[in-house]
């Protein structure tokens, strides 16, 4: 296997070099043109508070595997924001955002190493540079991939794992962000709203990461004890403190819709962590800190698709029922067959098509929500948008783990599960038990 590492290192190499052959040795101005400065302040501590959601991905999975698989699992968050930071600029924003082909996806040659990408031109409609614009994007192509991580962890092995989110986002994420946020993508010229990601990360996510825990099959021994809940919790608040720049950020500037969407993000957080714990004590179980954690996810989640298009009251709501739904899929899910070790489709995929259902009921009359209008166009929108994205994304995610499944064996040997992946991938193990 140690011969498989000289392909993608040499592909770096590669890489690198082609940069050079397109140097760009011109400063950038220090004067701005059409830019709104307290917008482009705002848009860079945002892109910095979705960045930190990966590291607060990363300790909410870690907590919540076996000691054994504790470094694995959260490296397999960490190394996306390398790796799809580079796919970025090479290519990954031009498929997304470039000029469109068939409003399915960008041309990649549009800007192909960020060419044409300003640092200080206000880009076409907005009033923050072009620039700043594709690095907040950037952060939520990062984070998409690591989400799935939770339904296959502890065994998995590392290379196929890079393999498939390589083509995770290049031929699923990317075509569905240009179809969802491209002025000329399928679903937005179709009316689909999306503010921040509700369908283009969450149920991509989720229903890739079914595709991965149904074409992997179980763990050998799929009973672990959590290896450090105050992880979980530590992971959580960094994603709750993230989800501003996620949701109040894709606002794209300093407006009363950020600000609208800040609170409906905080309230239906709220809503949802309280409503997961008491959901369980009706049920007869413990109230606990990871019910907790996990419903102010699923809440965060849920609201997303519709942060900036409905008010406080709907985003309670919003909330709650997608608390309590998820917390049945979780419960039914445990009943299957399926090891979705971390519950990663029953919270994100579910959330996910929770908030994309409930968008066009409750969005404001301008934005034509049914209760508001009566009017059932953008709920039918949203109906053949989600159809679409469920069954290309899970269907695409199949076909893509098996693809990397013969290239690379994606399951690691009994052996090597036995022994945990911190060790039998990566060589290394906690210093203390935890």
């Amino acid at each position: 296997m140690n011969k498989f590492w000289r392909i993608p290192f040499t592909l770096l190499i590669v890489a690198s070099a082609l940069a050079l052959a397109l140097p760009n040795y011109t400063a950038p101005s220090l004067e701005m043109e059409g830019v709104d400065k307290a917008d482009m302040a705002w848009m860079l501590t945002a892109t910095c508070l979705v960045l930190l959601m990966t590291p607060g991905l990363a300790f909410f999975y870690g907590g919540m595997v076996s000691t054994k698989n504790v470094i694995s699992t959260m490296l397999q968050s960490f190394i996306s924001m390398g790796l799809m930071s580079l796919l970025w600029v090479f290519v990954g924003f031009s498929l997304a955002f470039g000029d469109s082909i068939g409003g399915i996806i960008g041309d990649p040659r549009t800007y192909f190493m960020f060419h044409g990408v300003s640092a200080t031109k206000a880009m076409t409609g907005l009033t923050i540079p072009m620039m700043l614009f594709a690095f907040f994007q950037l952060k939520f192509a990062i984070i998409t991939p690591a989400l799935i991580t939770g339904s296959f962890a502890e065994r998995i092995r590392f290379s196929g794992y890079l393999l498939f989110i390589t083509l995770f986002s290049l031929l699923i994420y990317c075509p569905l962000a240009h179809m969802t946020w491209h002025p000329d993508g399928y679903f937005f010229k179709d009316g689909v709203l999306d503010f921040a990601g509700g369908t283009v990360v969450h149920i991509s996510a989720g229903c890739a990461a079914l595709a991965g825990a149904i074409f992997l099959k179980k763990r050998k021994n799929n009973e672990h004890t959590p290896a450090n809940i105050p992880f979980v919790i530590l992971g959580t608040g960094l994603l709750w403190f993230g989800w501003f720049g996620f949701n109040a950020g894709s606002a794209l500037g300093v407006n009363g819709v950020a600000i609208s969407a800040f609170a409906t993000t905080n309230t239906a957080s709220a809503a949802a962590a309280l409503a997961w714990v008491f959901f369980d004590a009706i049920q007869g179980r413990k109230i606990s800190a990871m019910g907790a954690c996990i419903g102010a996810v699923v809440g965060l989640v849920a609201i997303t698709p519709a942060a900036g298009y409905v008010g406080i009251p709907a985003s309670i709501f919003f909330g709650v029922f997608a608390s309590c739904i998820s917390n049945l899929m979780v419960n039914y899910k445990n009943k299957t067959g399926i090891d979705d070790t971390l519950d990663v489709f029953p919270c994100h995929g579910i959330g996910g098509i929770v908030g994309m259902i409930l968008t066009p009921i409750f969005a404001f009359k301008e934005k034509g929500g049914l209760l508001a209008t009566g009017d059932w166009t953008l709920m039918i929108a949203h109906l053949e948008g989600l159809a679409i994205v469920l069954i290309a994304t899970f269907g695409g995610s199949y076909l893509l783990f098996w693809l990397v499944n013969k290239l690379i064996p994606l399951r690691v040997t009994e052996e090597n599960e036995e022994l945990g992946l911190d060790v039998s991938q990566h060589g290394e193990q906690l210093g203390v038990v935890l």
